[in-house]
């Protein structure tokens, strides 16, 4: 199943946002998830959640008849994205704008574009700074090992 971006906020779209599902998900309809298994699937703690809502990155959370939220299928896919955005970097403030892009509707596609492309460049930056610093670790490895090879050989005459 491929949830939409657009469905994932105004349920409609056609916008590809998350990958295939992950974990022991429900099949939708079925897909009310109180707020401590999203935790237990997620990883992220109930304090995080209850921000993201807070801060507009996670909107219009279900709730049950008793206050209680409930997350769907959608909202774990949502959390997925997000959790791929935290890991480029992206400042919270981008991806609580990208949020409130993608539920403005079909308009905001050249926006979205834009942070997304700036988002990847950043990524591609960082990619380029670690691989030097890679290329760096490795020189420092060869060279403590051949000293390693030359203090055992030295020590085995």
């Amino acid at each position: 199943m491929t949830v939409t971006e657009t469905e994932t906020t105004t349920g409609t779209g056609a916008d590809t946002c998350a990958g295939p599902p992950q974990g022991d998900r429900r099949p939708d309809g079925a897909d009310k998830y109180t707020i401590s298994e999203v935790v237990a699937l997620t990883g992220l703690t109930a304090h995080t959640l209850r921000w993201y809502e807070r801060i507009g990155l996670m909107p219009h959370i279900d709730r049950s008849h008793t206050g209680q939220r409930r997350y769907s299928n959608r909202d774990l896919d949502w959390l997925a994205l997000v959790g791929k955005l935290r890991l480029t970097g992206m400042p919270v403030a981008d991806m609580v704008r990208y949020a409130e892009l993608v539920r403005e509707g079909d308009h905001t596609y050249t926006e979205r574009f834009e942070l997304l492309k700036q988002t990847r460049e950043d990524v591609l930056s960082r990619i380029a700074e670690l691989q030097g610093t890679l290329a760096v670790l490795d020189r420092k490895i060869g060279f403590y090992a051949d000293a390693g090879r030359a203090l055992a050989s030295e020590r085995a005459r």
